[in-house]
Parts: structure tokens; C-alpha cells; sequence
């Protein structure tokens, strides 16, 4: 994300809307305070690379998937789960 003034925008407007068709957004300034934003529309990629995904997230940590259920059942209840099959009742 880039910032911009709103003079720098009517300067630059056909620049700036190059950048955002090719996916960059742009928040507008004016007298110092952030009052708009430029961005692309639909502009979310529908398909990520398997190697941007492991750039990004190979670093994160494992989920234990029996133990964020064990959180949520406590926080929330075990009862009237949503979508809870028998084959998850074990």
C-alpha cells in the first residue's frame, strides 16, 4: 500500500490508476489525515502459488486440531454444535 496526497492524485491520476489496474492501492491524504482509499475492484487473486503459500506461512504453527476443540468446547459448550455428525461424536 502506498500513500499519496490529493494534490500528488490529480497530478499523477493516470500513473496512479495504472499502478492500481496492476493491483497496487493507494490511501489519499489530504492536510496530512488519510480520507480515502484506491484500490483495485475484485481484485483478489483466485489462485495463490503452493510456493508464495509456504514463503508465507512456513513459519506458522501447527494446528492441534483435537485441542483447539477442546478450547472452543470449553469456552463455548460441547452441546448443540453445529454440523457435529455422528462421525465426529466418536
Amino acid at each position: 500500500m502506498k500513500t499519496i496526497t490529493q494534490r500528488e492524485l490529480a497530478a499523477r491520476s493516470k500513473a496512479v490508476l495504472d499502478d492500481v489496474e496492476a493491483g497496487e492501492t493507494y490511501h489519499v491524504t489530504r492536510n496530512g489525515t488519510e480520507i480515502a482509499e484506491v484500490r483495485p475492484l475484485g481484485s483478489r487473486r483466485r489462485f495463490v502459488p503452493v510456493d508464495e503459500l509456504r514463503r508465507k506461512w512456513g513459519g506458522a504453527p501447527a494446528v492441534d486440531a483435537a485441542r483447539m476443540r477442546a478450547e472452543a468446547d470449553e469456552f463455548f459448550g460441547g452441546e448443540d454444535r453445529v454440523g457435529d455428525g455422528p462421525e465426529e461424536r466418536g
